[in-house]
């Protein structure tokens, strides 16, 4: 007897089809989200998936609604008002929900991403430091607090890359790009050899974590690796004077390469991939990215490299991020302070 596939569709009042609880394709999202009441709704059964709870009296039912604010609820049993998007990092904002909601999509599902710039065209938006702001608020809340780390099930691949900017004088050591830590778990997937029909296991890049540094100096690389990598995990690296601490708690495996090129595409190979999709992403979209705001742009990039298997979802998953994190000023996403979810390696 073959067992039927749940459906996680709901059904559409307005056309009576049924529609996906994450949009699928670009479709599924107009129908999902014709308007602000309909953003509105989606974000508060995410806040409140059975049933709103007041804040303060902790009370479960159905909340007063008001008009005249539609974002707001209040308690029917304290009166406590409480926001929809409090606590969030749509909180306070007076852009509508529905460019925020596009805004998320676009960055959660699209290969390229949005530039504010486009962000900006696309919606009509008066001012680019709003369309700046929401994309940087966004870009903080695709680090999920307390993630885990890496390496506990693959061994990984380490190396220190350089983005942005060039080299002055074509002079090796003496750049204006910004150092940047990466690691990246080495997965193998098993496939059918069109040719011999044998099966082989074919290696591809699983999760990674990026993240921007002051220098090259050990102690980054360190912290780094405590942060980020399971304690015993096997790391593949160069023998660069940064890695030498690594064998303190992991099974560190340095390969001398004195830059050569050939032999970092044979011992590094996740790491290649890695960097030259990122580089090629930020060149495409963005053509340049500010040294005080490239950790946001590497937060985003990791969020959909590390998803980029499950794109339906990861709409979605931004959201519930979304609501994990607070909102910061203008000025703090200007000046480009991360608090410590955020910045920490």
């Amino acid at each position: 007897m073959v067992k039927q596939k749940r459906s996680t569709k709901k059904p559409d009042q307005q056309s009576g089809n049924t529609l996906p609880d994450c949009p699928e394709n670009q479709l599924d999202f107009q129908r999902m989200f014709p308007d602000e009441a309909a953003c509105l709704k989606y974000l508060e059964n995410m806040r409140w998936p059975n049933g709103f709870i007041c804040e303060e009296c902790s009370v479960v039912g159905e909340p007063f609604r008001i008009s005249t604010h539609p974002r707001k609820l209040k308690c029917r049993s304290c009166h406590h008002v409480e926001s929809v998007t409090s606590g969030t990092v749509m909180h306070r904002s007076k852009t509508s929900l529905l460019i925020w909601f596009w805004a998320a999509y676009y960055m959660a599902t699209q290969t390229p991403g949005i530039s504010a710039l486009e962000l900006q065209k696309k919606f009509g938006i008066r001012r680019y430091e709003t369309a700046f702001q929401i994309l940087h608020k966004l870009r903080e809340a695709m680090v999920r607090p307390n993630r885990d780390k890496i390496g506990s099930k693959w061994p990984l691949e380490l190396d220190l890359i350089y983005v942005g900017g060039k080299t002055r004088n074509g002079v090796q050591g003496v750049t204006d790009q910004v150092p940047v830590i990466l690691a990246a778990e080495i997965c193998h997937k098993e496939i059918r050899n069109q040719k011999t029909n044998k099966i082989i296991k074919h290696g591809l890049a699983g999760r990674i974590r990026l993240q921007k540094v002051p220098n090259k100096k050990a102690e980054y690389a360190d912290k780094f690796a405590t942060n980020c990598i399971t304690q015993g995990a096997t790391i593949v690296s160069d023998d660069g004077t940064e890695f030498t601490n690594l064998k303190l708690g992991f099974d560190h495996r340095p390969v001398p390469m004195r830059g050569d090129r050939e032999k970092m595409d044979k011992h590094l190979p996740m790491i290649s991939r890695v960097t030259a999709n990122l580089k090629t992403w930020i060149d495409g979209t963005f053509h340049s990215v500010g040294q005080k705001h490239l950790q946001g742009y590497l937060n985003e990039f990791m969020f959909r490299f590390n998803r980029r298997f499950y794109r339906s979802t990861s709409f979605r998953t931004l959201l519930g991020f979304g609501i994990l994190n607070t909102s910061r000023t203008y000025k703090e996403v200007y000046n480009g302070e991360y608090p410590e979810n955020s910045s920490k390696t």
